[in-house]
């Protein structure tokens, strides 16, 4: 009876919401996502699908929070995690080490061939320096603190933000003629290699930190609406062209603002590279100097080459004009021209490099991956339209956020709603995936969803992380900590002002795969039971072991029990990482781990 009253709010809510979501769907794909404006018979078929969509799922929510694992509607108890800084020395040998490779297929592998997996969490600092590196007593200081509470927390990837303004500040201001004026693109003369060096040397504090606790850094050029001048950040004041524009704040929330004529036409001189400043040069040669300098670093996992691409062709025109604008800076004019989902080929203006971004960074470090993203819209279950690219080493890169949100706290105001929504566009790019393929990476190339969640809300993020778990993807939720975010609130972060953790650490800190001996199958982990379960195929070839974090500290307090079929447990009792060997012959390996000792032990 008690399920049943705490469901039967749920049940009337969204019998309500069916005919409700389904009009904020196709308001919503209607507005934000140009690529779904079909017409006729399209139209129809499209709201079909929408109106499948608003119940299907939002009524499996209400089974999964009417069953036996109720985490969709509780928050769980979290006592502050109040920790002494663990040693590196004191840490396991690390699961995973060296080079990352995707190579085809959906997983990540080691140099090992295991299919790898990483957790983890954002480090953005959006202010001058433009970095967070350890700097005691500075507000974008990030310490051996912080990495050890990652470590304890089993995240093995920080997705680490830079800016292009942090490496390039340059002198000039806004508009500056000489910069912006039409014409070929030109040295603008902003470069400094002594700024740069100094921004790199801080930055790799930051990383050799991180590897030291056996945490990877993504490292991520971010943007938001482009500048400070658009109440965001990313590019530097001298690259901001708005041809006379004037810059004023759009009303209500910061994001506004990417509606605005100025923000729109400086992102259009960044996308043509309109102007005698060439500002894709420019951004290419920062971004170079960067691959250059981690080259061979063993913790830098790869590299994001712009945060959520934006133009405002993406809500002007078709949504395959800025499709074609994101080609060529990826690719660069000589190789833009592959056609894709019966589009027509990429034309790029000639003022865009001939060698794009992507080729360039494959030149200048041959060692790590391009984590390229497609448009800021496939975060809300639009349509990617950035088709497969001649490349080595990339990964599938994508961000997943609803519609349904507080413009304050980013906490959802309808979580039947937002968890749809999201599911749409999880399912959406597990379909893109495999259309990606290439010679270099058959079956497509592996994928990664580098944001998500920004929300104080634990059900969201258990809903989510239970998605991923079924879509067998890595993750890095948005975000670590709030560094008073311009573009953000408080509720995003995991850990509040007095270096707490937050309750969501409960559903983010969870037991899972980090490498895995074979093929993964199946994975899941129930917070209401603390059961994990893994399958996975495994691979007679690897001699490597399959490992397992667990999160002690946050869910096995009082102990765990690991059984396993078809593989050997080799780790101790007591040990953070379930580590299992394959045994001869076997041709399927389940792990169980539950709370408490196992019986008769």
């Amino acid at each position: 009876m008690a399920k049943l009253r705490r469901c039967r709010p749920l049940l009337i809510s969204i019998q309500f919401q069916n005919a409700l979501n389904s009009w904020n769907y196709s308001r919503l794909l209607d507005k934000f996502e140009a690529s779904l404006r079909k017409k006729g018979g399209q139209l129809r078929i499209r709201r079909v699908v929408v109106w499948l969509v608003t119940l299907i799922v939002p009524l499996s929510l209400v089974a999964a929070a009417c069953s036996s694992d109720d985490s969709v509607l509780k928050s769980p108890q979290w006592p502050n995690l109040r920790t002494k800084i663990v040693s590196p020395s004191s840490l396991p040998p690390p699961a995973v080490s060296g080079q990352i490779n995707s190579n085809g297929g959906p997983f990540l592998t080691d140099r090992k061939g295991r299919a790898i997996f990483f957790h983890g969490v954002n480090v953005v600092y959006k202010y001058p320096p433009y970095e967070a590196y350890p700097d005691p007593g500075h507000p974008w200081d990030f310490n051996a603190h912080d990495a050890s509470l990652l470590a304890r927390l089993g995240f093995n990837v920080v997705r680490l933000g830079i800016t292009w303004s942090g490496l390039e500040p340059g002198t000039a201001p806004a508009n500056d003629p000489a910069i912006c004026a039409k014409g070929a693109p030109s040295d603008p003369n902003q470069y400094n290699p002594a700024v740069v060096a100094n921004y790199l040397y801080n930055l790799k504090k930051t990383v050799d930190l991180l590897g030291q606790y056996h945490i990877y850094s993504l490292i991520d050029m971010h943007q938001d609406v482009y500048n400070e001048l658009f109440d965001g950040e990313g590019a530097p004041a001298w690259a901001v062209c708005t041809d006379g524009r004037p810059m004023a704040d759009a009303p209500g929330r910061w994001s506004n603002n990417y509606g605005s004529r100025a923000a729109g036409a400086a992102f259009h001189n960044f996308w043509d590279n309109s102007v005698v400043g060439d500002l894709q040069g420019e951004f290419d040669r920062s971004w170079v100097a960067v691959a250059r300098y981690f080259a061979d670093d063993p913790w830098v996992v790869g590299y994001d080459p712009f945060n959520e691409p934006f133009s405002v062709s993406l809500v002007k025109f078709k949504e395959e004009t800025f499709a074609s604008q994101l080609r060529c800076f990826y690719e660069g004019s000589d190789l833009a021209t592959l056609r894709f989902k019966g589009n027509p080929p990429s034309h790029c203006a000639p003022g865009v490099p001939k060698s794009g971004l992507i080729p360039q960074l494959l030149s200048a470090d041959p060692n790590h991956l391009i984590f390229y993203e497609p448009d800021i819209y496939t975060s809300r279950g639009g349509p990617n339209l950035v088709g497969p690219m001649q490349f080595p080493r990339l990964v599938f890169n994508f961000h997943d956020y609803c519609s349904y949100r507080s413009g304050k706290t980013g906490n959802p105001t309808d979580l039947s709603a937002c968890a749809a929504q999201e599911n749409v566009t999880l399912n959406a790019r597990a379909e893109d995936r495999p259309e990606l393929a290439t010679t270099y990476q058959p079956g497509g190339p592996a994928w990664f969803m580098s944001e998500f969640g920004a929300s104080s809300d634990p059900g969201l993020l258990g809903l989510l992380t239970n998605e991923a778990d079924q879509h067998l993807i890595g993750w890095a939720y948005w975000s670590w900590k709030f560094y008073n975010d311009p573009t953000g609130s408080a509720d995003e972060s995991l850990v509040n002002v007095n270096g707490n953790l937050k309750p969501t650490a409960s559903v983010l800190s969870r037991p899972y795969a980090m490498a895995v001996a074979g093929e993964p199958v199946s994975t899941s982990f129930s917070s209401t039971t603390e059961q994990f379960q893994l399958t996975y195929r495994p691979d007679g070839q690897f001699k490597a072991d399959t490992v397992v974090f667990v999160p002690l500290a946050v869910h096995y307090s009082s102990g765990y029990c690991a059984r396993a079929t078809g593989a050997k447990i080799i780790s101790g009792r007591k040990a953070s990482y379930v580590r299992l060997q394959n045994l001869k012959g076997s041709s399927l390996v389940t792990l169980t781990i539950d709370q408490g000792k196992c019986s008769g032990a």
